[in-house]
């Protein structure tokens, strides 16, 4: 009985009570603000819905499951208005309810499909077009303006304010890789499977999956990765990093830092403060982007200290922390050689600065480090 119940649960992916009430709390503010919108745009006119039944569906793709296809803006805008167009011409060409309602649903579907702005409440839309009464019936295709379009667009206006400010990203977007100008892939495509690869089993697959593709690609590359690490040897930072580390004050002079790098080899150069906290990271690439030269002396770049004016940050000065990188990507000792291996691999990163748990650096990580270190225990198995 216990396993015959267990088949009916669907295998959802844990969800933190944070994230539950994220969830929950958007609807609540998402739902009552567009009503309450609606009360206040309609006072001249009591025959008109304030809100729809269908906009509790799309609330609950919108701040539940924001980074679904089904839930983007096109989606929910292209998906409600097709589907109130479909639905008010089944109404008023078909006489018969249920045949009508037949229709429009598979029309809608259709239709949604073919524009790629699938989004489920809009069968619902595409239904009440057809079963909504007169006072439905009445508004004619007015019914696609209010209020399926009013009600569409101020949830998805909330929608956008509500999610970006507790931190998620909508419209979700996948994190683009790290882009070096090249025709190479990045990093992490270069091992396993290929996106070709995955564009050919999902053709194959020919159904519709309630998932980003770039989303997708994104998970099976780190369970792979995880995979690889999960399979690596023992070594930890701590046994390869690169202990005797240079690094520069946030207040050294550009030029002071560029000297070091050259006189050094060295391509990166941890930023520390006076109580060896590691503070920032200064690289090639932030030289490169970040700074102009004049009279044989790096200064900062105008774009750059535009950027820097308009953050708010403290006038710029030509010293460090004006072009480092900051916030950095750190290790600990501890850290397994395999979990650096996935940072790098993930982050696109050359280097990373190993740090104590008082965030005081202690070494410094390459990716030339690693390699060597898995040569070395490869040719020790």
């Amino acid at each position: 009985m216990r396993r015959m119940l267990r088949r009916l649960l669907p295998e959802a992916t844990p969800v933190s009570p944070k994230e539950r009430l994220r969830a929950a709390l958007g609807a609540l503010v998402g739902i009552l603000v567009t009503g309450l919108l609606g009360s206040l745009a309609l006072k001249a006119d009591a025959t008109l819905p304030a809100l729809v039944a269908p906009m509790g569906a799309s609330a609950v793709l919108l701040f539940a499951v924001p980074s679904s296809p089904l839930a983007q803006p096109w989606s929910i805008l292209g998906g409600n208005i097709v589907a109130a167009l479909v639905g008010v011409t089944a109404a008023l060409l078909i006489p018969d309810p249920f045949l009508a309602s037949a229709v429009a649903i598979a029309v809608a579907i259709a239709a949604m499909m073919t524009l790629r702005c699938l989004h489920p409440p809009s069968g619902a839309i595409a239904l009440t077009a057809v079963l909504g009464g007169p006072a439905i019936h009445e508004l004619g295709y007015g019914f696609v303006i209010w209020p399926v379009a009013g009600n569409s667009l101020a949830l998805l206006l909330l929608a956008l304010a509500f999610n970006n400010l507790t931190g998620r990203r909508y419209p979700h977007a996948a994190k683009p890789a790290a882009d070096h100008g090249t025709t190479d892939p990045a990093s992490i495509q270069r091992i396993g499977f290929t996106s070709a690869d995955l564009d050919d089993v999902l053709k194959e697959y020919d159904e519709f999956l309630d998932i980003d593709r770039d989303d997708l690609e994104t998970i099976l590359r780190r369970t792979e990765l995880r995979s690889y690490r999960r399979r690596a040897g023992h070594l930890d930072c701590a046994s390869i990093m690169s202990r005797d580390v240079v690094a520069v004050a946030p207040d050294n002079t550009l030029k002071e830092a560029h000297d070091l790098m050259r006189a050094h080899h060295f391509k990166a150069l941890p930023v520390t403060n006076d109580r060896a906290e590691v503070v920032g990271i200064v690289t090639q690439t932030d030289f490169l982007d970040k700074a102009n030269w004049t009279r044989g002396r790096p200064k900062i770049g105008f774009a750059q200290r535009v950027r820097l004016v308009l953050s708010g940050a403290s006038a710029p000065n030509d010293t460090v922390k004006d072009i480092m990188t900051a916030p950095v990507r750190t290790v600990g000792p501890a850290t397994p050689i395999a979990d650096a291996i996935v940072i790098f691999a993930e982050e696109g990163l050359h280097y990373l600065p190993v740090t104590r748990e008082n965030n005081k650096l202690v070494g410094i990580l390459s990716q030339s480090d690693v390699l060597v270190a898995m040569l070395a225990d490869k040719a020790a198995a």
